[in-house]
């Protein structure tokens, strides 16, 4: 990346490459690994299609926080309300969902233990305390990872408008420099 004007951002950017807006073309052009502008646009275009995947791969990641963190506090509000009716003895009445649109009626009866599902089908039985620290960990996570990839989207937008920038700017210089030599030629 360094012959494309970048480097390497902070670590809080999850290792996205900066670009360096190109202030003097000229100057820019005379270093000796952009021996034309074609090959520069070129180089350009491939960071630039870069950025384009890590944006698709963070949007992906942000719409899937997105559903996962509603679905974390649910879990969590089911496992506190469980614990406020730990101590009752009589069964508690609920509803839950089997599929889209599709409820089933339950009973439970008073416990202190849940079964939580982890993914790639694996479910484990914590206690109701157990249980509320692990979903109150995995939240804070969760929302902390959102507000992460949203900060990730923000310095990676940034960077592809001072690519896009150097890009035009690259073409402009080359497109000046051509009609330059056609008049010292004719």
């Amino acid at each position: 990346f360094s012959s494309m004007a970048t480097e390497v951002a902070p670590s809080d950017s999850m290792g996205i490459p900066k670009t360096d807006f190109v202030e003097a073309v000229d100057e820019f052009m005379k270093k000796p690994e952009n021996e034309s502008s074609e090959a520069v646009i070129r180089r350009f275009d491939e960071l630039h299609n870069k950025y384009k995947f890590m944006e698709y791969n963070l949007n992906t990641k942000k719409t899937r926080l997105k559903a996962q963190i509603p679905d974390i506090r649910t879990s969590l509000d089911i496992v506190k309300h469980l614990q406020s009716k730990k101590d009752c003895t009589d069964p508690m009445e609920s509803r839950f969902l089997l599929s889209d649109h599709l409820f089933a009626k339950a009973t439970i009866p008073p416990t202190d233990k849940v079964c939580l599902w982890l993914g790639a089908n694996v479910m484990l039985e914590y206690t109701l305390d157990d249980a509320a620290d692990l979903l109150d960990k995995n939240l804070s996570a969760a929302v902390k990872s959102l507000v992460q990839t949203d900060d990730d989207l923000g310095f990676l937008r940034d960077q592809m408008t001072t690519l896009e920038v150097n890009m035009a700017r690259v073409y402009n210089w080359d497109v000046k420099r051509r009609q330059a030599e056609k008049t010292t030629k004719s």
